[in-house]
């Protein structure tokens, strides 16, 4: 798009204006004067034709040509500067005189049939204008026409209207005729415009002449202004081009005027401006340069800093796990001794101050055990490498184990403990179990330990998250010494309290907390408090876990007490509600009393007291006449009821023994959960029965003796006594060595089926000697256990690496240790020849135990014996026919098939006691519902169907057996 200059603008606000101006006033001017001209000429004509025609009447009247050839003569002569020629013509149009013989008198008369004009005409022509005027004789009649000839008069009549009757040629008008002008010819003068259109031509080109000199001169100012501004200007705008273009140094020069002469000298001092500007900023920047290099040669020697800084932190953060690791080995290694002795003098007999003695050196190492796991746990979760397990666990199971471990704690306090869970809440669940019940375990130790008298109350709830998910809520309630608001603001720093007074007061390291914060935080959850000082403190934390499917625990078999009518005494609130939902949801018919005053009223006007009731439930509290008020108590309700079960807070096997001898059926401890209150609510005869079973089953297991041969290696001199006694308690001989020296020595003589190894020895550590012992032929497939007090993450793994088969940690778990010797031993290497055969006759049995357990249905079942029978034999009547149909669907590819046999097969062996079978079939459910195709899972479907024979084998023997033991 063309941009306007100024010199155009100049241009077009100057010349052309004035031009236009110029030559609009030309042609108005121009064309006045030529109409002037021209109504000029046509008066001077008019006045020169009109007179004529006055004073030719007579003479044409006369018919006086002379007479009219001297007046146009005369007149042609005198006008002869515009009249070209005169003619007159008669009344007839015929040429009568003229005044100059060559004229054109043709182009001068009117056209035949054209009537004679009334008043003077004009016709112009190119060169000529051709004025005709009527010669009119006004006092002359219309009815008749006097001709002079040649001096005579002579009328003529026409259309007259009175004539003589006669006819006569010439007749006299009457005096009552009208006289009419008549016209009797007409004068035509013919005007050359010659003169006329040289002076109209003259006057346009003066005109236009006058207005081109005006544009002329508008121009040359317009180029004179345009030359004393525009070229200024055009020079500043090409300085401050130069100047936008960098070039600052440019300026404005040249003679300048008026407003010009500022704004050059605004635009140097505004160049000048900008110059010194830059010459500052490329300093600046100069300068800036310069200490950026010297602040990049600066942060280039602190990250060399930082780098030394941060392998010094790593290194130092490795030496800290080291360190913690050493200190949990130093530590664990002692406590081992003295748990795992302490265990073993418990075992033998005892009088009362000794066992209480013990107990006390028991909890006192447990409880330093907890402070090292607290600081284990708190490194692990600070590294990030704290482990979050999914696996199926019972809520409600956990949970009464984690009351059940606290209950003694408050009771010592005589504090009211109780737990209210919905009967509703789901309790099949996949999440971690030990991590909810460390959080539980810390919220309610603390709650016990800052409360001096009152209650401690825990309450769960649940909401759905998604669809396989649920959050759970678990808020625990005290009436303790609560906190103050400054008091709150630290409860959750590592290794600080509210108070430093209560660290000495009630103890702790103050990692509880925060451990339980980060591990809420690793379930998906949160924590949070709310404390009134001398109130008391409500603390709640929040977890996801996911649904399972598969029920974990069986229900509580307690049809027998639909409608039974239950009396239940208890003052504190919590408590009775949460036992009232239990026994309600049993469909119980409760009858509630709060206090003894209730209970009066119940005796006296109750018709159901007088009916009796099926049970009686008295929860107490502790207090110095405990024992007489509950004596009386008993005996009051005796008559209503022969069923009294009691509810403590108190565990004395004395107290409760005491209590039973004045007639009550059971002692219980609080708090009561659905488990304790169906198990003293069963039957008597059942309730035997189930001890005896499971006292055969655990007696069965205990005194299993493998004869095999055990090295166990170990430089503290305490853990390798306690280790060779908690192994001569299952297997037949132990080796000790005290270092790996001594180990690997023993290994190059002797055969072991297992070795148990520490890892830190002085001579030769566990590892190095791990590996000479691999080297050897004797123990080269021996399965080696790695047995340490290192707890830290990822520990396992690094051994499992080294070579070792299973990894235990310090102290020893008894439970644990059996398990490994089931699992890893090796029974190619025996005692004698005769164990052998004792030795394969066990391995027979656990194997046959494993393949069907008749115990497991049973529970599975809910101890009912034609039930589980029943369904067992259905099980075994049908492998057969799945066996069948999974080979031929596996030939046709029918995966759909396959998975609905699968799935029908999972649920059956769910409840018929084939653990193994339903182990292998669970898992190719998983597998299948996953997206694995049949060739991928060949080896899984191998080991289903070997599983399959090993049940239809072992039907005979375990129905024998079953039948010979009377349980079926």
């Amino acid at each position: 798009m063309y941009k306007i200059s100024l010199k155009d603008w100049v241009i077009l606000l100057t010349i052309i204006p004035t031009t236009l101006i110029g030559f609009g006033l030309a042609s108005y001017f121009s064309y006045n004067r030529s109409v002037e001209l021209n109504s000029f000429l046509e008066q001077r004509a008019k006045s020169i034709i009109e007179p004529i025609a006055i004073a030719s009447k007579d003479a044409l009247l006369n018919r006086n040509r002379e007479e009219l050839r001297q007046l146009i003569g005369f007149t042609h002569r005198n006008q002869s500067s515009i009249v070209k020629s005169i003619v007159i013509f008669t009344e007839d149009n015929q040429v009568f005189v003229a005044s100059a013989y060559h004229g054109d008198t043709h182009l001068m008369a009117l056209k035949k049939n054209v009537t004679l004009p009334g008043h003077t005409t004009t016709q112009p022509l190119a060169d000529y204008i051709i004025f005709r005027t009527p010669i009119i004789d006004e006092n002359a009649s219309e009815h008749t026409d006097t001709h002079r000839k040649n001096g005579d008069v002579t009328s003529r009549a026409y259309n007259t209207t009175n004539v003589t009757p006669n006819n006569a040629p010439f007749a006299t008008i009457t005096a009552t005729d009208q006289a009419k002008p008549v016209t009797i010819g007409y004068i035509a003068m013919q005007v050359d415009k010659s003169q006329l259109n040289f002076q109209q031509q003259s006057q346009f080109i003066i005109a236009f002449a006058f207005a081109l000199l005006g544009a002329l001169l508008s121009a040359i100012f317009a180029l004179k202004l345009i030359k004393k501004v525009t070229k200024p200007i055009n020079s500043m705008v090409q300085a401050i081009e130069r100047i936008q273009d960098g070039k600052l140094e440019s300026r404005v020069s040249g003679e300048m005027f008026g407003e010009l002469n500022f704004l050059k000298n605004g635009i140097n001092a505004i160049a000048q401006s900008l110059d010194s500007y830059q010459n500052e900023m490329h300093m600046s920047i100069d300068q800036a340069t310069i200490e950026l290099r010297e602040s990049l040669e600066q942060f280039e020697i602190q990250n060399v800093e930082l780098s030394i800084s941060k392998r010094k932190a790593q290194e130092a953060n490795k030496v800290k796990s080291e360190f913690l690791a050493n200190m949990s080995h130093e530590l664990r290694t002692p406590l081992n001794g003295v748990i795992g002795f302490t265990r073993q003098v418990l075992k033998t007999p005892l009088t009362e101050n000794q066992r209480d003695y013990l107990q006390t050196i028991d909890r006192s190492a447990n409880n330093l055990l907890a402070i090292i796991n607290d600081i284990l746990d708190f490194s692990k979760l600070d590294a990030g490498k704290m482990v979050i397990e999914n696996i199926p666990f019972s809520l409600r199971e956990s949970i009464e184990e984690t009351l059940i471990l606290l209950a003694p704690t408050a009771h010592k306090k005589n504090i009211e403990l109780s737990i209210n869970i919905p009967q509703t809440l789901d309790d099949s669940l996949i999440g971690d179990p030990m991590r909810i019940k460390q959080i539980i375990t810390n919220l309610i130790s603390n709650a016990i330990k800052f409360t001096p008298q009152g209650a401690v109350t825990v309450d769960i709830t649940s909401e759905a998250v998604g669809l396989q998910n649920i959050k759970f809520k678990v808020t625990v309630n005290d009436t303790g010494i609560g906190m103050t608001v400054s008091q709150q603001e630290s409860v959750f720093e590592a290794f600080t309290q509210a108070d430093q007074s209560i660290t000495r007061l009630y103890g702790g390291t103050g990692l509880g907390l925060v451990i339980c914060q980060r591990l809420a935080q690793e379930m998906h959850g949160d924590i949070g408090f709310t404390s009134i000082k001398d109130q008391g403190s409500s603390f709640w934390f929040t977890f996801q876990c996911e649904t399972n499917a598969m029920p974990l625990m069986l229900a509580l078999n307690n049809q027998h007490l639909v409608n039974k009518t239950v009396l239940y005494f208890e003052e504190n609130t919590h408590s009775r509600e949460a036992t009232k939902n239990i026994l309600k949801h049993w469909k119980m018919r409760v009858t509630s009393v709060i206090n003894r005053h209730q209970l009066s009223q119940v005796f006296s006007h109750s018709s159901q007291a007088k009916r009796g009731f099926d049970y009686v439930i008295i929860g107490y509290n502790q207090t110095a006449t405990a024992l007489s008020d509950l004596k009386k108590m008993i005996a009051q309700l005796m008559p209503v009821s022969n069923n009294i079960h009691l509810a403590l807070n108190n565990n004395s096997p004395n107290l409760q023994e005491a209590l039973i001898a004045s007639g009550a059926k059971s002692c219980m401890s609080k708090p009561l959960t659905p488990s304790i209150l169906s198990k003293v609510l069963q039957p008597a005869i059942d309730s035997k029965e189930y001890v005896k079973i499971e006292k055969r089953s655990e007696s069965t297991l205990i005194n299993n003796i493998l004869p095999i041969k055990v090295l166990a290696v170990d430089d503290n001199e305490a853990n390798l006594k306690l280790i060779k006694a908690l192994l001569l308690e299952q297997v037949a001989e132990v080796v000790v060595a005290t270092n790996g020296l001594l180990a690997t020595e023993r290994c190059k003589v002797e055969a072991f089926s297992l070795i148990f190894m520490d890892i830190q020895m002085p001579v030769m550590d566990g590892i190095s000697a791990l590996k000479e012992i691999k080297k050897g032929d004797k123990n080269h497939n021996t399965p080696i256990i790695a047995v340490t007090a290192h707890a830290l993450s990822g520990e396992k793994e690094k051994m499992q690496q080294q070579g070792f088969k299973a990894y235990m940690t310090k102290p020893i778990d008894e439970a644990m240790l059996r398990h490994i010797i089931y699992e890893y031993c090796d029974f190619n290497h025996l005692v004698t020849p005769t164990a052998v055969t004792t030795l394969t006759n066990i391995s027979k049995a656990e194997q046959s135990i494993k393949v069907i357990d008749w115990s497991l249905a049973l529970q599975r079942s809910a101890n009912n014996v034609e039930l589980a029978k029943e369904m067992f034999t259905g099980l075994v009547d049908s492998l057969p026919e799945i066996q069948q149909t999974i080979n031929e669907a596996m030939v046709e590819q029918n995966i759909t098939l396959i998975k609905r046999v699968i799935h029908k097969l999972n649920g059956s062996c769910c409840y018929t006691g084939t653990p193994n079978l339903a182990k292998i079939t669970n898992e190719l459910e998983t597998q299948l519902k996953a997206g694995l195709t049949i060739e991928e899972l060949e080896p899984e479907f191998l080991e289903f169907f070997e599983h399959i024979e090993q049940v239809l084998f072992g039907v005979p023997q375990a129905l024998k057996e079953i039948n010979s033991a009377g349980n079926l």
